[in-house]
């Protein structure tokens, strides 16, 4: 017999050098309206001791993931979004990649609770700078577990990748939260992958993009797009019509600017060695 899903828990809340030209200003926001925010946290010295699950390790730079990450911050900034720093974390060399730690829904923000161990203490520091962002704020809880790179919004719907990180139990949390929000929540199976923006990300206009081979199920999305690298399955949307995505996938980024995006690029190698990418290294609050 099925059982009812454990209810989360709810708060209110008052470098290196480039071949890619320079991005250049957004335009300011309308007047009374705030500047999308993003909620980044620098990369810990053990970096390269971070969790892998598809991938051989490999050695990781330090000072060059530095670098990359910096560069990755400034196109924002350059792009007028407000940039907030989550207080460092050293003991946790994930921690860079601060998605997993809360995902945003509106004025919603959603406390995760990793399926990695070694993770879970990340979510805490996270706390005070999101309380600062958002209106309202809830916490997934124990049996529940759920990462934000497995959340992935393509307009009202959330698609949610059922991995090794995130199971039934956060997925039916994460649900509860949001459809009387408004939201559709939907289940999609993940095991070729880290997490299910690892392998599918979107556009602005709704349209989900992935590397084919990672992907189990492209039925399960509206509309699907596949890229020629894995690399390029990943872009982060700026704007209506901007994408960043890694500079790593050439070929990809010439597909979407052949749909009329502006595409920008930037050197992610040293998370990619530990299964990032450019969605991961971030929390994007609009």
């Amino acid at each position: 017999m099925a059982t009812e899903p454990t209810t989360a828990s709810t708060t209110a809340s008052t470098t290196e050098p480039s071949t890619e030209p320079a991005a250049e200003p957004a335009a300011e926001p309308a007047a009374g309206r705030a500047r999308p925010t993003l909620l980044v946290r620098p990369p810990s010295v053990r970096l390269a001791d971070g969790e892998l699950t598809h991938l051989e390790r490999v050695p990781v730079d330090a000072d060059l993931a530095a670098q990359q990450w910096q560069r990755y911050v400034e196109v924002f900034r350059g792009y007028g979004w407000d940039v907030r720093a989550v207080p460092a974390a050293e003991a946790y060399p994930d921690g860079v990649f601060v998605e997993d730690a809360v995902v945003v829904f509106d004025g919603l923000a959603v406390l995760t609770r990793p399926g990695a161990l070694s993770r879970r203490g990340e979510v805490e520091s996270v706390r005070p700078v999101v309380e600062g962002a958002v209106h309202e704020l809830a916490e997934i809880i124990e049996p529940g577990t759920l990462e934000g790179g497995d959340v992935l919004k393509v307009g009202r719907t959330v698609y949610v990748g059922r991995t090794a990180r995130t199971n039934a139990d956060g997925a039916a949390q994460l649900r509860v939260l949001l459809e009387p929000r408004g939201w559709r929540v939907v289940e999609v199976p993940m095991t070729r992958a880290l997490h299910l923006k690892s392998a599918v990300t979107a556009l602005p206009d709704g349209t989900v993009i992935g590397y084919e081979p990672l992907v189990e199920d492209t039925g399960a999305f509206d509309a699907f797009l596949p890229v020629p690298e894995a690399e390029g399955s990943a872009v982060v949307v700026l704007d209506r019509t901007t994408v960043l995505m890694s500079a790593a996938a050439p070929g990809t980024a010439d597909l979407l600017r052949g749909r009329g995006l502006t595409v920008l690029t930037t050197p992610v190698t040293e998370f990619e060695k530990l299964e990032g990418c450019v969605t991961c290294l971030s929390v994007r609050v609009r």
